[in-house]
């Protein structure tokens, strides 16, 4: 395959679109952080004048919203199917984590950056979640209005899940001693007695199974919720 047909390594001059911008965007995330992201870096990036990208995007923030948009385009759609409400929702929830590891330096931005844009004003790509969570849950009996509850606790909890993850960060994955490895030898115990004490149990953190354990609690509640409606 001839490598400049690949998005982002096209020599050619007025070859570029915006898809292309996006994804070489999106590269620079991955590889140098959100910080790395600028009109000049990713003119560098192109081999373009950087002033020829505003005509692909007004500026970072729409860059960003870009990026997102093109994140989120990878998480998987599953077909309606007869599993259960229940089932879905955990596989939408693994589905989404999948995809924010492969791009951890961008999930800040999916967390935090609708709270700036009405909801009418998102990206497409950002609402297809909200308006698949409202069909499964409206389906499956829940009010319109239970399920934008639901909706809302589920992601609340699934971002936040997101966030912690990405900070359970190892300071020396080469030192065998539990508080060195995670840096909490430089807290003092008297101010972090418990932190400093679960350092074993804090090393075994393991993303998958605490989205599970937090799911399980989540859906419990959702599935007393809809019990309780539904015996109204």
């Amino acid at each position: 395959m001839d490598s400049s047909a690949a998005p982002g390594n096209d020599p050619r001059p007025g070859r570029l679109n915006r898809r292309i911008v996006l994804r070489a965007a999106l590269d620079l995330v991955d590889a140098d952080g959100l910080e790395a992201l600028s009109m000049r870096r990713l003119g560098q990036a192109l081999g373009r004048d950087p002033m020829a990208l505003y005509r692909h995007a007004a500026g970072r923030k729409e860059l960003l919203a870009g990026v997102v948009e093109l994140v989120l385009e990878e998480v998987e759609v599953f077909p309606d199917d007869d599993t259960s409400w229940e089932k879905q929702l955990r596989r939408m929830a693994h589905e989404l984590r999948r995809v924010c590891m492969l791009h951890p330096n961008v999930v800040p931005v999916i967390v935090s950056g609708p709270l700036s844009t009405p909801l009418g004003l998102r990206p497409a790509g950002a609402l297809k979640p909200l308006e698949q969570v409202l069909r499964l849950l409206i389906d499956a009996g829940f009010t319109p209005g239970d399920a934008l509850h639901v909706y809302r606790a589920f992601y609340g909890f699934l971002y936040g899940h997101l966030l912690n993850e990405l900070q359970e960060l190892i300071a020396d994955p080469d030192e065998n001693e539990a508080l060195l490895r995670l840096g909490l030898l430089r807290l003092p115990l008297r101010d972090f007695p418990h932190l400093r004490r679960m350092a074993p149990e804090l090393l075994e953190y393991d993303g998958e199974q605490e989205l599970d354990r937090g799911m399980n609690i989540l859906l419990s509640g959702f599935g007393q919720q809809f019990a309780s409606s539904a015996a109204n």
